[in-house]
């Protein structure tokens, strides 16, 4: 179990200071733990603004990469490696994260839609078999769910999606993460980060951490917080807004984008992206059009009661990729932003940590760079 160590000034000092406790920066820093790094969380108080509020529990690869491949095949690796994630996470704490991979699917309302959806998927596994697909008609569609409505034009399943529980996979990884020796520093606000010649100074709440090497995995604050280190967060706030029912009788086996029952029963209803600034409340009209769409995909919610609903801001780059990079001003400072942390947060922990450590960045992230951002031409072809 590895601790930090104390500075003659009596500052604590770590090998890796990860900043925001969130699903990005607490995967990575389990990652490090695991691995024998000694590693500190700097978390936000709880009124900051949080992804994982927002996040469906979506571990999802299909239609993933239209536009870059490797997000595809990095969202995939992460899908695959998440059954053996889940399992030690629960070997380690007993916190169980809902982990199941039955496949997903796409639900269309028209067909339309569904040929749309199915040019892209074909696209996507012309250029790498593994993202396979199935078109399902709504004969078959009604095959796997029963309870979808008959008025669907069908589905697109693909066998590389699962679901989790977000809060419970934060739980899991922030009780592991302690079990292997991380410190957690829970309403400890970064002030500052300054370079110096062996690593940085963190002026956090609580008071100066001496840090080898840091990571701001912060997601919007990293707006503020990336200049101190020579780097650019080229991220704005993308609103998702998300109802929860009763616990209903189990219906849906499968996670879709729109609907995803959990084990205990409830129902989540969602997937909504408003451009609102930093306001993470709830407008009635896009609830009203996210159980619009709800009741036409599945009629057994029509009378369903919603028993919460909440906004939350998620962390958006301008062409929806990830962030991977590591400061060329100040090496040893690495720069991660990513609006799916559930689905990559087995890749975090497994493939970023290493990286973070010391050792060599992996091929798969080298389109993930800010630098992408440093001109339009650069952008499109992202």
């Amino acid at each position: 179990m590895q601790e930090s160590t104390r500075h003659n000034t009596g500052r604590l000092a770590f090998d890796v200071v990860v900043i925001g406790g969130g699903l990005v920066g607490m995967a990575i820093a389990y990652g490090l733990a695991r691995g024998g790094q000694r590693v500190a969380v700097c978390d936000g108080a709880d009124a900051a603004y949080r992804a994982a509020r927002g996040n469906f529990g979506l571990v999802w690869v299909q239609g993933k990469g239209g536009r870059c491949l490797p997000y595809a095949q990095w969202s995939r690796e992460s899908s695959e490696r998440w059954g053996a994630f889940a399992a030690q996470l629960r070997r380690e704490t007993g916190v169980e994260t809902g982990f199941e991979r039955p496949g997903g699917i796409e639900l269309c309302e028209t067909v339309e839609e569904l040929e749309a959806g199915q040019r892209l998927l074909e696209s996507l596994r012309a250029q790498d078999a593994s993202l396979d697909y199935h078109v399902l008609d709504c004969h078959a569609l009604k095959q796997r769910i029963p309870a979808a409505s008959s008025a669907l034009a069908g589905g697109l399943y693909s066998p590389n999606d699962g679901h989790a529980s977000p809060l419970y996979t934060l739980r899991a990884m922030q009780q592991a993460f302690q079990r292997h020796g991380g410190v957690y520093l829970p309403s400890n606000e970064v002030r500052e980060i300054r370079p110096r010649a062996s690593g940085f100074e963190v002026f956090a709440a609580s008071g100066v951490l001496d840090a080898g090497r840091v990571v701001l995995a912060a997601g919007l604050d990293n707006l503020r917080l990336a200049p101190m280190v020579g780097m650019h967060a080229p991220i704005t706030p993308l609103r998702g807004q998300i109802m929860v029912t009763e616990r209903l009788a189990p219906f849906l086996d499968y996670p879709t984008l729109v609907v995803r029952q959990t084990p205990e029963g409830s129902v989540l209803l969602g997937d909504s992206a408003e451009h609102a600034g930093f306001d993470d409340g709830q407008t009635r009209a896009v609830m009203a059009d996210i159980a619009r769409r709800a009741r036409t995909a599945f009629p057994v919610l029509a009378h369903a009661r919603i028993v919460r609903a909440w906004g939350a801001l998620r962390i958006m780059t301008p062409d929806g990729l990830p962030v991977y990079e590591e400061s060329r001003a100040h090496p040893g400072a690495f720069l991660a932003i990513c609006h799916s942390g559930v689905t990559l947060a087995a890749a975090h922990a497994d493939v970023i940590a290493p990286w973070i450590a010391g050792g060599a960045k992996p091929p798969v992230l080298q389109p993930f760079v800010a630098t992408r951002f440093s001109n339009s031409t650069d952008a499109h072809h992202v």
